[in-house]
Parts: structure tokens; sequence; C-alpha cells
């Protein structure tokens, strides 16, 4: 039987504690139905026998103290809330703690925005990680030697789980189902839970906002100048020319501000734009193609599902109305 450690963070969203604990015992439940013994012990664990938590709205008991906890098997680490840096800091007490029950075998899932503390462990330096795409830049910002994998729903490296954004977590949690008890109560868990198994991708609910939290001004008058002409052929070059930079030295200036090269970001401002119209307008794939400056048809599917993961078509029919 798996030990599993659901920790019971400060300023953890409650969801991500609950979902976890939910869905390890209904597994429980279903090797019991098939005549199974149990896989899972689940208890929560933190620091605190009380924790409340969205300002007093909730409140967690917990079933264990973590010095209590002398060996577990799997350590889950709820989503956090709030200013990352603060709650990371809140939290900071947990950290020897995770690193010692890795160091003893344990592995370690963060579920969406737990990531930035499984991230302050130092378990990650090197490795790739996932978390909710909204908070990207923040995270790439705190922790530049870790790899963040853009639109990841699940990465896995060294014994150590992350998950991309909100609900995405669900799909990690019946990856650890899976592992643990096979394929067939994962597909158990996916159909009692009404989760879309295998999920790889949250590249459709990601929207780019662009990254300018950084003091480069050119760069940002650049990134400015982008997305104020979405319709014309842009090129690097021109854009260098236009704020007087070499390149060469622009290419850096830029891939070092805003995490993307000057083609990259100028693809995904575009696609951005077509999602909009694409989301809210009658408008047909063509016309929305021609609107950002795309003139053949072919080159604008390949990017467009490069960057969503769904082809134009298909998005307009998941996400405008009057188009379903």
């Amino acid at each position: 039987m798996k030990h599993i450690s659901i920790l019971v963070p400060y300023e953890a969203v409650p969801a991500a504690i609950v979902d976890p604990r939910y869905m390890f015992t209904a597994v429980n439940h279903f090797l019991r139905e098939a005549g199974r013994e149990p896989a899972f012990n689940v208890q929560l664990v933190g620091f605190d026998k009380h924790v409340p938590l969205n300002d007093g709205v909730f409140s967690v008991n917990t079933d264990v103290l973590c010095g209590d906890v002398v060996k577990t098997d799997i350590v889950i680490i709820p989503a956090l809330s709030g200013n990352m840096r603060a709650a990371v800091e809140m939290n900071k007490d947990f950290i020897p703690w995770i690193v010692d029950q890795h160091k003893k075998g344990a592995e370690v899932a963060s579920l969406c925005l737990g990531a930035f503390l499984l991230a302050a462990t130092g378990l990650l330096k090197g490795k790739e990680c996932s978390t909710h795409w909204l908070f990207a830049d923040d995270f790439r910002d705190m922790y530049p030697d870790v790899t963040l994998t853009d639109g990841s729903i699940i990465t896995e490296v060294d014994g150590l789980y992350s998950s991309g954004g909100a609900a995405s977590y669900w799909n990690l949690l019946l990856h650890l189902i899976e592992k643990y008890t096979g394929r067939e109560m994962s597909i158990r868990a996916s159909k009692f839970f009404a989760i879309e198994i295998d999920r790889k991708s949250q590249s459709p609910f990601i929207m780019f906002n662009g990254q300018k939290k950084h003091e480069d001004e050119p760069i940002k008058k650049a990134q400015e100048f982008i997305e104020q002409n979405l319709n014309e052929k842009i090129s690097v070059e021109e854009l260098a020319s236009r704020f007087a930079i070499g390149t060469r030295h622009f290419a850096r200036r830029f891939k070092k501000a805003t995490n993307n090269t000057p083609a990259e970001y100028i693809q995904r401002v575009k696609i951005e734009a077509a999602k909009k119209e694409l989301e809210n307008t009658r408008k047909n794939v063509n016309e929305v193609m021609y609107d950002i400056g795309y003139l053949d048809i072919k080159t604008f599917r390949t990017v467009f599902k490069k960057i969503t993961g769904l082809s134009p078509i298909d998005y307009k029919h998941k996400y405008n109305r009057g188009a379903a």
C-alpha cells in the first residue's frame, strides 16, 4: 500500500487538497468493489492541526503533523494562491521536509501553482517543470534554473511530477493512479470524475499577453510596435533598424527580455489576435487569416495548430457559440 501525504500549506487552494484526497480514496473504493486490496493510505499533512484557508472562509484539519511522518511514498503539493513569493515564504518550513522525504525515496507531485513550492526546494534545478500558463513569467523570474515546459499538462522527471494550470491537476492524479493501480483503474476514475483521460496539452487555453516585466525600454517599444501592426509583415531586421540596434544584438536582447525570439513573438501575437476573432466574430478562417497578415492558408493553419494544439476551424467550433 502506498502512503500518500497531501500537504496542507498556508494559502493553499482548498479544492487542490480535497480533490486528490477524494480521488485516491475513491480508487480505494473501486478496488474493494473489484475484490482487491486498497492501494493508498491517504493523509493530510501539515505543521498545524488546524489550517485556515482563504482568509478563514475555509479550514482544513490535518491528519498528522509533518514531524510525525517518518517516511512516505508520495508527497502531493497542492496549488498555492495569492502572491507566489509571499506564499512560498509563508510555507518555507515545508521545504526541508519535502527534500528529506525525496531523499528517502518519496516521489513528489505538485499541482498547478504548487510548482512554485516544489521549485523552491531546489529539486527541480536543471530539470523541466509544468505550472499554470498565466504564471509562467513569474515562475521563470523566480526560478531561472528550471526549464518551464510551455503548454504541458504533465511533466515527470526523476520522481518529480508537476501539472499545468487549474483543472489540469486531475490529469496528473489520473497519471499517478495508472502508475500505481493500472490502466483499468485510471479509466474507471476518469469516467467517475468525468475527466478526459490522456490530455497532453493546455495550449488551447493559453492566452498570450507578452512578457513585459523587464526594464529594456527599446524592446518594450518593439513589442508594442508588433502588437499595433498585426496585419503587417515585420522582419527582425526592420525592428532592429527602427530601434537603432544591431540585428544580432537586438535578437539577443529580445529573447532575454521576453523569453521568445522576435519571430516567435510576432507569431504568438498574431495567433492570439486570430483566436479572439475566431471566438467572438462571424468571420471565416480566411478572413481572420488576412486580418493578421497571413496570406497562405497552409502556413497559417500550421502555425495556429503549433501554438494552440487545434486547427483554426476546430478552435472556432470549440469556442464560438455561433459556430457551434
